[in-house]
């Protein structure tokens, strides 16, 4: 018997490679999985001005950087922005600043995907085989409300759909948001705040990210470099003995073999 609802994650038509070019922009679940990307040596780029909410911010940021990566994952928290009103320009930051000086805005599904679409465009102009892989970060806004927060998604999500469509063989959704709330449908798998996924479901979402969107060989380079990080994060308790030098060198010879046999592979 089957005691719990499992979602399907459809295959995207492409595999990521080993120490692969990534960039990662998106709410606060982003930063999360970029994380495990760096840990597993993916050379990734995560928020590099930020965490970014709405996907104007989103485009802010790819306009802004100059990466050139065959695959980008967004992450969306949210349709909503503010403005500040003395320019009239969305913000991608309040950085503390008195909330009379903004105004709060909606989204429209259309906006949302005319935001997304021009980012894609950028990163199609710097590289023809670019590859978006979007999410919908699992995090509910509770200062919304909780049916606002769900309003909020499931426009993010028809925007998805409608640049899933337009963009046929380059976008692709991942369903971090229904894993969380189908899948791993119970409290245990959230923080103490009951807003934020655990890091038990963050690592779950990437096992299941991993299954589905990295090659055979990116899964062997990962099997490959386990060992060897888990020997790098070790803390002697003397670093000056015989014994642990002689560990370390070990270590670098098996980091040697994986550079020569991963080129892309760095410490």
């Amino acid at each position: 018997m089957e005691f719990r609802t499992r979602v399907k994650i459809d295959e995207p038509g492409f595999k990521i490679e080993p120490c692969e070019e990534i960039l990662i922009v998106g709410s606060c679940f982003a930063t999360n999985i970029g994380q495990r990307f760096k840990e597993e040596k993916f050379r990734a780029t995560v928020n590099p001005f930020g965490v970014m909410y709405n996907p104007a911010s989103i485009l802010h940021t790819v306009r802004r950087t100059q990466d050139k990566p065959r695959i980008a994952l967004f992450t969306l928290g949210t349709n909503r922005v503010y403005i500040l009103k003395e320019t009239g320009e969305i913000v991608d930051n309040c950085e503390k600043r008195p909330q009379r000086l903004f105004t709060e805005k909606e989204l429209t599904v259309d906006d949302c995907a005319d935001y997304l679409s021009e980012a894609i465009e950028i990163l199609m102009g710097r590289r023809q085989d670019v590859k978006i892989v979007i999410t919908v970060s699992p995090i509910r806004y509770a200062k919304y409300g909780f049916h606002g927060s769900a309003l909020s998604k499931a426009i993010l999500l028809l925007a998805i759909d409608k640049l899933e469509k337009r963009y046929n063989d380059i976008v692709k959704y991942f369903p971090a948001y229904e894993i969380v709330n189908d899948e791993l449908r119970d409290y245990r798998f959230y923080a103490p705040d009951m807003l934020h996924p655990s890091q038990q479901a963050v690592e779950y979402i990437w096992e299941q990210f991993s299954e589905v969107y990295l090659s055979d060989n990116a899964k062997r380079f990962i099997a490959e470099w386990k060992p060897v990080k888990e020997a790098l994060g070790h803390k002697p308790f003397n670093s000056e003995s015989e014994e642990y030098k002689a560990f370390m060198r070990k270590t670098m010879l098996k980091v040697e073999a994986l550079s020569k046999k991963y080129p892309n592979f760095a410490l």
